[in-house]
């Protein structure tokens, strides 16, 4: 009987070849747009909090990737037209990071949202099943896979930025990935595939506030 492989086999697999051609020259963003036409979404857009020189104040903040549908790009932004965001998930499953690219006038900016599943503080990870929304800041437009069995994070690096301690604690992530499947508009009319990212932001840690004492019951008589 043929032994058939698990799916993240064949996943790592693809990877490995997405690797090798991940050094295909960069092109202004926008430069090749495909359609103009990419569907209408309700905006979901979480806030992000930049550092005031760009996506990290020591540097070195940057994405790369390859969209392909109705918008084909390849994308080179660098730290200081950037604007990086993120920490734990609110379940706590995983990572959410959200990269802002340059300001096309009127506040317009594409952002690339990662939900990364199964990513602690501080530790390597690698073939992490990803969420992947794109967001069209200022224009209410929104593609997304709709859970993480589209994309995936192949290899994420942490390294501690700042003075150790403290309540709150910020990371530089370093990461790598692709997507088999698209982004889509929620109507499906519109879908855009993200074939490899390449990214290195921060996220912010941050401890859970100590719970607030209980008044004291009165005594009973």
């Amino acid at each position: 009987m043929q032994q058939s492989h698990p799916i993240w086999v064949i996943v790592l697999i693809f990877a490995a070849a997405l690797r090798a051609s991940f050094a295909a020259p960069a092109v202004a963003p926008g430069a090749s747009a495909k359609k103009d036409s990419l569907g209408a979404a309700p905006a979901a857009i979480v806030p992000s909090a930049a550092a005031p020189s760009g996506c990290i104040v020591e540097g070195g903040g940057e994405l790369r990737a390859r969209l392909r549908g109705t918008l084909d790009l390849n994308l080179d932004w660098k730290n200081a037209e950037m604007l990086c965001d993120g920490g734990l998930r609110p379940d706590g499953s995983g990572l959410r990071v959200s990269i802002a690219g340059p300001d096309r006038g009127g506040g317009k900016r594409l952002r690339f949202v990662f939900g990364i599943a199964g990513v602690r503080e501080g530790a390597a990870a690698s073939a992490r099943p990803t969420n992947l929304t794109l967001v069209f800041d200022g224009e209410q437009r929104i593609f997304s896979t709709r859970g993480d069995r589209n994309c995936l994070t192949d290899d994420l690096q942490q390294t501690r930025l700042g003075t150790p301690g403290g309540s709150e604690r910020r990371w530089r992530i370093t990461a790598r990935g692709f997507c088999l499947g698209p982004a889509a508009t929620i109507a499906q009319d519109a879908r855009i595939l993200v074939s490899r990212f390449d990214f290195t932001a921060q996220v912010l840690f941050r401890d859970d506030p100590p719970p607030t004492p209980r008044p004291a019951e009165p005594a009973r008589r």
